[in-house]
């Protein structure tokens, strides 16, 4: 974590993000509405001293994570070859972009490629309350207005063939 993020999330409760204390026997996590917006005017803090786009691990899992992910511009297309993304929008406004190809596409790690964009995909407005789900090995991209941030709870899945 930069110097920057610490300073901006020192004084937030993560009391219902931090792990559980050991021995506690209740294996369901929790974040109420309140608290992932609180954390998310946090993340808007962070990307206006950035690109524009943040984002932050909740907790990570055997096969999946939930994460928090602010945009006030549009984000690179991406493709995750064993993780499905999972959007719960929790504010705001985006353009989700699915399928066609991804333009200027370079592998990041091995399963993940990024690009300037993607041609010829399908595309659909996502609003707080929406859902989407995209699958592993689906090209997609949010594109956002300035005037219109984005905020989402997001779950990488994945995805197991042998099911």
């Amino acid at each position: 974590m930069d110097r920057l993020e610490k300073a901006l999330l020192s004084d937030v409760n993560l009391d219902e993000v931090r792990p559980k204390a050991p021995g506690d026997k209740n294996p369901v996590d929790h974040w109420s509405p309140a608290v992932l917006l609180e954390r998310a005017a946090y993340l808007k803090k962070m990307a206006k001293h950035g690109d524009g786009s943040a984002s932050e691990t909740l907790k990570e899992y055997p096969r999946h994570c939930a994460m928090l992910l602010f945009r006030s511009r549009d984000g690179e297309a991406e493709m995750h070859e064993r993780f499905a993304d999972l959007f719960l929008v929790l504010a705001g406004k985006a353009i989700l972009v699915t399928g066609g190809a991804i333009a200027g596409a370079r592998t990041i790690t091995p399963g993940e490629t990024r690009g300037t964009s993607i041609e010829g995909g399908a595309r659909q407005t996502l609003r707080a309350g929406d859902m989407a789900h995209v699958p592993a090995g689906t090209p997609h991209q949010m594109l956002v207005k300035a005037e219109e941030p984005f905020t989402a709870l997001v779950m990488k899945v994945q995805e197991v063939s042998d099911l």
